[in-house]
């Protein structure tokens, strides 16, 4: 897979993103919470009643992880990892600490694209260490016209729009998604914003996570992803930015901060 170069530093799945001049910081959104990751950005999450001392959890995208993309179809659960992260500082500007991954608790680019990294920090060693609380994951449907900011943690920007609306399929490179986010023109995300918390900007809870666009309106290309409706028309809108929805995630993770496919209301892709 092809890689690029972005401020001096490789990315290997930046080729999601595109250049663009990003939008003026969001008032009510800070950084406390995103992390910046080797070559994309990501965030950690809690569900409103996982308990503070359970294992924390990093969101990010599947194409972000360490080993590359992933091929359509897999899923990955379980597997060991020692990749690190850097919190960010609430106005994103420094370091506030480094956290570890114990392990790559759940990963896939079928369906939607998305990575959980479970760390060897809980979430309140995090607080009580670095003075940085998890941003909720919410478990409800986001909605059209709902303000959001996409707050990159490898970048130190933020990017402010709007849901434009969903999208029933989205083709890439042989990769589909679900009912993607599409974005108004205002969140001109570039390559390493990857990963990056789609924040709802009235609460500053996530409901998704940032990951593709069409970069010069070709066809369901890498880099270039189009949207298919319900009767299987194509359509492709050059420039346009997108992120996939995590609502169904907390459906799928118990108590004790491990996933579970099996539970009651998860549809994540299964390996």
């Amino acid at each position: 897979m092809t890689r690029r170069l972005l401020g001096g530093a490789i990315a290997t799945a930046a080729v999601f993103a595109l250049a663009g001049a990003p939008a003026a910081s969001a008032a009510t959104t800070s950084f406390s919470g995103t992390v910046a990751l080797s070559n994309c950005s990501g965030s950690v999450v809690k569900p409103a009643a996982t308990p503070m001392d359970a294992p924390a959890l990093v969101l990010s995208n599947g194409h972000c992880l360490e080993s590359g993309f992933m091929k359509p179809g897999q899923v990955i659960t379980g597997r060991a990892s020692g990749r690190t992260f850097d919190l960010r500082s609430p106005d994103g500007q420094s370091s506030a600490g480094t956290v570890k991954a114990k392990k790559i608790l759940y990963a896939t680019m079928t369906d939607t694209d998305v990575s959980l990294y479970q760390l060897t920090d809980t979430y309140a060693g995090i607080k009580d260490k670095y003075g940085v609380a998890p941003l909720e994951l919410v478990d409800s449907h986001p909605k059209a016209g709902t303000a959001i900011d996409v707050v990159s943690g490898y970048w130190k920007k933020t990017y402010s729009c709007s849901v434009d609306g969903f999208v029933p399929e989205l083709h890439e490179n042989g990769w589909v998604w679900k009912d993607s986010i599409r974005y108004t023109p205002g969140c001109a995300t570039i390559g390493g914003t990857s990963g990056s918390p789609i924040e709802d900007h009235a609460t500053g809870k996530v409901i998704g996570v940032n990951n593709t666009s069409n970069d010069n309106g070709e066809r369901c290309t890498l880099n270039n992803a189009c949207e298919v409706d319900e009767s299987g028309k194509v359509a492709v809108h050059a420039g346009t930015k997108y992120g996939e929805e995590t609502y169904g995630i907390p459906a799928c993770l118990t108590a004790a901060g491990e996933v579970d496919l099996n539970r009651p209301g998860c549809t994540l892709p299964k390996p």
